[in-house]
């Protein structure tokens, strides 16, 4: 029963530093005339990123790389089909003023390809960890060399923007995401072992889905207020982070060790969906038919998962 309260009390904690995330998010923005979509691509992404990174490092020390490897693999398939197949269903109209596809969409590729290069001989040395830290610098600078600024001059509602005030909320919003994410998975873990569910369904569908939660409730929220821009750039910048900060910086710690081939079908979902979202900002598809498209892949997955 302690786990269920808990389960809820976590959840209520996400939605709420979720919903404060957005709204300082969007005062930044506002101020600094900074596109939505490269705020949710770089600081919303990241801090969205902590839960995965905060679940690596501990599997890292206690010389568990299955779990590295198979959170980020599953946050990455969840982000694209549950994530943006929900935006495309919730949202009314979505039309991002900044070119995704020329711009961003390739971006989320290059650390899933470098991944699957270097995992050949299954091992990820802390050198190669390096490399995915320089993947994720060179997007952050790649974003802010083309910031886009936005053109029209906007009013923060009759509020002054206070920067401490912003940082303060900020914090207890991230505070309040990573722990309501943490939480949530610790508590849903102990349901699952409960219940009998086996650990590699956990480690790959359990935790990779609790991890993915601020990413979920962030977008979905953003998509409700018409903020589709930042839903988007959240994804990619998220699913860039995921492989090269969360991979990148567990492999620093401890060259992480694996078998590829146990996973061949969770990387080539994974490159699927990728792939997937690449053809849907090339051809502006921001609608429900992607959404059912990338919800039955997720349903696919999901069947295969429960198969094994």
């Amino acid at each position: 029963m302690v786990d269920y309260i808990k389960f809820f009390i976590s959840l209520i904690a996400l939605i709420k530093g979720a919903d404060l995330l957005i709204k300082e998010a969007e005062k930044i923005a506002l101020k600094f005339g900074i596109s939505e979509f490269i705020i949710g691509a770089t600081l919303i992404a990241i801090g969205t990123s902590l839960p995965e990174l905060a679940t690596a490092i501990a599997a890292t020390l206690e010389n568990k790389s299955d779990i590295v490897v198979s959170n980020v693999i599953g946050s990455v398939i969840f982000n694209i089909t549950l994530v943006l197949g929900l935006i495309f269903l919730i949202a009314k109209k979505i039309k991002p003023k900044r070119d995704i596809f020329t711009k961003d969409a390739a971006w989320s590729l290059f650390p899933l390809f470098a991944f699957i290069l270097v995992s050949f001989d299954g091992v990820i040395t802390r050198g190669e960890g390096f490399l995915f830290f320089i993947l994720i610098f060179g997007y952050m600078l790649f974003l802010f060399r083309n910031p886009e600024l936005v053109e029209e001059e906007i009013e923060i509602e009759k509020e002054k923007f206070n920067t401490i005030k912003t940082i303060i909320f900020l914090i207890i919003g991230f505070i309040l995401v990573i722990y309501g994410a943490d939480y949530l998975v610790l508590s849903a873990t102990n349901i699952a072992q409960s219940l009998g569910i086996s650990e590699w369904l956990i480690g790959l569908l359990l935790i990779s889905f609790g991890t993915s939660l601020p990413e979920l409730i962030v977008s979905i929220i953003a998509a409700k207020k018409g903020k589709a821009d930042m839903s988007i750039g959240n994804i990619i910048g998220s699913n860039i982070a995921n492989f090269s900060v969360v991979i990148g910086g567990a492999s620093i710690i401890k060259p992480l060790t694996f078998n590829i081939k146990a996973y061949s079908f969770d990387i080539l979902t994974a490159i699927i969906v990728s792939l997937m979202l690449l053809f849907i900002t090339a051809n502006k598809l921001y609608n429900r038919s992607a959404a059912i498209a990338l919800l039955s892949i997720l349903g696919i997955f999901l069947l295969n998962q429960i198969r094994i």
